[in-house]
């Protein structure tokens, strides 16, 4: 077991956790943030994604051993108030079906727009594409972060 001191959400929290314990079980059995979901186990689903710095990455692949000093985002983390643009646009729109995926949908898309605040369709897909939505969302997706993309620029 090692000890961690890992940023996650804007605050500096410790785990003492083997070296290849994956992100996602620190931050759910560990540090009961259990809004980040497990899906796949393999990195192919996106329930699992956060955001590394600004990248959204699949944390049920990325070892503990390897953050570093990196930024942490959750779900719980993207803001305090559930009023992200994205958030907001997801409950507009009303995304959910069953509601699984989204947290990891809701990640993918908010680090697109981070790094692109004006995406095309294609560049809307090709982000997207991996994250999967059992309940088939897809279209809803679009919409929400075209929706988003709006309001932002509105802002």
């Amino acid at each position: 077991m090692s000890k961690f001191s890992l940023k996650i959400n804007g605050k500096t929290l410790e785990v003492d956790v083997d070296d290849s314990t994956p992100m996602l079980w620190v931050l759910r059995d560990h540090l009961k943030l259990v809004g980040t979901k497990y899906g796949c186990g393999i990195a192919q689903c996106g329930a699992c994604t956060v955001h590394l710095g600004d990248n959204a990455i699949r944390s049920c692949q990325l070892p503990v051993s390897s953050v570093g000093d990196q930024e942490i985002t959750t779900i719980e983390g993207l803001s305090e108030n559930g009023d992200h643009p994205v958030q907001k646009a997801w409950l507009e729109i009303d995304v959910p079906q069953c509601g699984y995926c989204q947290a990891g949908q809701i990640m993918s898309a908010t680090a697109l727009l981070k790094r692109n605040p004006s995406p095309s369709d294609e560049e809307i897909e090709t982000a997207m594409n991996g994250n999967i939505c059992r309940c088939g969302t897809y279209v809803r997706i679009k919409k929400a972060i075209k929706m988003a993309v709006s309001e932002t620029q509105n802002a």
